[in-house]
């Protein structure tokens, strides 16, 4: 009776009028296309904003490093805070900054003004992205139903990152770069009446507060472990700017873990990293995100600084590569039905594997459906092949009451394993090239990169065999299962 009590008191809800599930699922599912768009849509746009408002170089790349910090750095909080004080609430809250956000930078009149605002977007979206996964998965039994909802998050998420250049060339084309800010304002109003109409409220109701000293420590260190990572691509690993806060990072997350295993209510419980499902998954989502998120920004280096095209038919020129990326998440589930979620990670993982074997064969005078259409598509299969049943198996193995930091702790895989790939895989390619322009030397260094994202993934599919568990975990509302985790966390 215990343990049935415990299950029920972490995943109460509001009485919100009741929503059909596909419903629920699609708001949850436009607010992280929402969030992944903005990770990529600026892109484009980083020229002639650069041009208005008088940037410098450095100043530039923050447009893209502010959001990106802010994201990676409070998604754990922004999952914890759902757990406690409302999934809906959360995802309200941060679709409301987000959105104002957005206004701002697209009114901003200085590069200070912009960049303020392209952390508060990344606030904003940090305190939202966890907030969707735990809607999608409470909106839908676990099983086969659970799997196609993850599917269709998956594939909304990977389409809105795919379609970032396509959406950010055709803006600023036709209007200015401007819009690729303004444009998430009215969408996101509209997402944002939808989701305060119809989305269900849950929370855990265990009475707990925040860990305050836990959710600052791991902010800090994951901020400045990001801020050390975005220095190495123009300054380096070996010198002061990029190891200081790269050690800093690291010591106050080390610090994070010490505060953790002592206080009574920890934002992360520790004892969540001993479920198999959880860290197994969540590790494979980082080495596989480091490798998987570069692929579109070296694609359109290549395709504009080798091949000649201009932002749009860039943008176009990777629309197979989306559409494989949807296709690979929707065929995910019947994928898991038939060989296993852990089989199905892992042959995902060799086709993304596959696909940048064969993209690094490329040459300076490449055709495009050999040296960019194929290679892409098969690279993308694989990601949404291998991104569903991650997230599935990370998702099913912890209580109702963790599921907002479980799923904050993919979001942050993610980012994180993105972020960190993109910066050595930069470096890299910057050191093959040794400063020469010309096709010839470029292709050189993004060949090189594409063959050391094949090795990443390799080693990632061998890891995912022996350490993902065989299936997914019994059902988390079910009584046995959260006495289970309780035991788990006790032990810790």
């Amino acid at each position: 009776m215990t343990s049935m009590r415990e299950a029920t008191r972490t995943s109460r809800r509001s009485s919100s009028p009741a929503s059909p599930a596909w419903l629920v699922v699609a708001l949850a599912c436009a607010g992280q296309f929402l969030v992944v768009l903005d990770v990529s849509v600026v892109n484009v746009a980083l020229p002639s904003m650069r041009a208005e408002l008088g940037m410098s170089a450095s100043g530039l790349q923050w447009v893209v490093n502010a959001y990106a910090i802010a994201f990676a750095g409070f998604m754990l909080l922004g999952g914890r805070a759902g757990d406690l004080y409302g999934r809906k609430r959360m995802f309200l809250v941060g679709l409301t900054l987000f959105t104002l956000a957005s206004l701002a930078g697209g009114l901003a009149r200085d590069d200070g003004q912009l960049l303020l605002a392209r952390a508060v977007q990344g606030l904003g979206a940090a305190v939202l992205a966890p907030s969707t996964l735990t809607i999608v998965t409470s909106a839908v039994p676990q099983g086969a139903a659970r799997a196609r909802a993850i599917a269709t998050w998956t594939a909304v998420g990977a389409g809105g990152g795919a379609a970032g250049g396509l959406v950010g060339g055709v803006l600023v084309d036709l209007l200015s770069w401007r819009w690729v800010l303004l444009i998430n304002v009215p969408v996101g109003a509209v997402v944002l009446a939808g989701a305060l109409a119809r989305l269900p409220e849950s929370r855990a109701g265990d009475g707990r507060r925040l860990d305050v000293p836990g959710a600052l420590l791991v902010t800090a260190g994951l901020a400045t472990l990001a801020y050390g990572i975005s220095q190495t691509e123009a300054a380096g690993w070996a010198v002061p700017a990029t190891l200081v806060p790269l050690a800093a990072g690291l010591v106050l997350i080390g610090l994070f873990g010490v505060v953790e295993a002592r206080t009574s209510a920890p934002l992360m419980p520790l004892g969540l990293l001993r479920l198999r499902s959880v860290s197994s998954a969540n590790v494979a989502m980082l080495l596989c995100g480091s490798a998987m998120f570069s692929m579109w920004y070296f694609m359109t280096l290549y395709a504009q600084n080798v091949l000649g095209y201009p932002p749009l038919e860039a943008g176009l020129a990777l629309m197979p590569s989306s559409l494989a990326i949807v296709l690979g998440s929707k065929l995910a589930p019947r994928l898991m039905r038939a060989v296993g979620a852990r089989t199905a990670a892992v042959l995902g993982a060799l086709v993304a594997a596959a696909g940048f074997g064969w993209q690094s064969t490329m040459s300076a005078d490449g055709a495009y459906v050999t040296a960019i259409m194929l290679p892409g598509v098969l690279m993308m299969l694989g990601a949404g092949l291998s991104s569903t049943p991650l997230a599935a198996l990370a998702t099913s193995g912890a209580a109702p009451g963790e599921a907002g930091l479980v799923s904050g702790l993919v979001n942050t895989s993610r980012t994180m394993g993105g972020s960190l790939g993109l910066a050595v895989l930069s470096t890299l390619a910057a050191a093959r090239t040794a400063g020469r322009g010309t096709p010839e030397a470029l292709t050189e260094g993004y060949a090189l990169v594409f063959r050391v994202g094949a090795g990443v993934l390799l080693v990632g599919a061998v890891l995912m065999l022996v350490w993902l568990p065989r299936r997914t975990a019994p059902a988390t509302a079910d009584p046995g299962s959260a006495r289970n985790f309780q035991e788990v966390r006790q032990r810790s």
